[in-house]
């Protein structure tokens, strides 16, 4: 008998840093469908099956930033968007504020990683091309917010 698991992607190797932003996800996921306090969603979240293994303090920073910065953050992408803010999945709208959240404060971290992780999170719980949309707004985004470092890329 095959033993199933709870989490999206089993069979990949998850790193304590890519484990707390699937729960900042699964938080942000929550905040915006129930609009609840931020500490009750982190406290809900802390609870879940799996938690130790997520980096806590990353967790911890990103729920709490991305949650306090959600309308500036919601600002630097909605341009970037071709709809809507409202009409994005939840998943695609809390992606987005992830990885804008990182593109803006987390500058030790290379943005192709900050996207690919981005990616990552939506194919594993977002609709089927979900990830291409975030790819694409993301790329756009860290060519406005670190553009020295894409256009290096490039």
């Amino acid at each position: 008998m095959i033993e199933k698991t709870l989490h999206a992607n089993p069979s990949k190797n998850r790193t304590p840093r890519h484990r707390a932003r699937e729960f900042a996800l699964q938080g942000l996921y929550q905040w915006l469908l129930n609009n609840e306090d931020a500490t009750k969603v982190v406290n809900n979240i802390r609870a879940a099956h799996g938690f130790d293994k997520a980096d806590s303090d990353h967790f911890t920073v990103l729920l709490y930033g991305t949650i306090k910065d959600s309308v500036a953050l919601r600002e630097t992408f909605a341009p970037l968007v071709d709809r809507s803010i409202h009409e994005l999945s939840p998943i695609e709208h809390a992606v987005l504020l992830i990885g804008a959240f990182e593109l803006k404060n987390n500058l030790e971290i290379p943005y192709r990683v900050v996207i690919n992780e981005a990616v990552e999170l939506t194919k594993s719980f977002g609709g089927i091309d979900g990830h291409k949309y975030v790819n694409g707004v993301l790329d756009k985004l860290a060519a406005k917010l670190r553009p020295e470092e894409a256009a290096k890329a490039r």
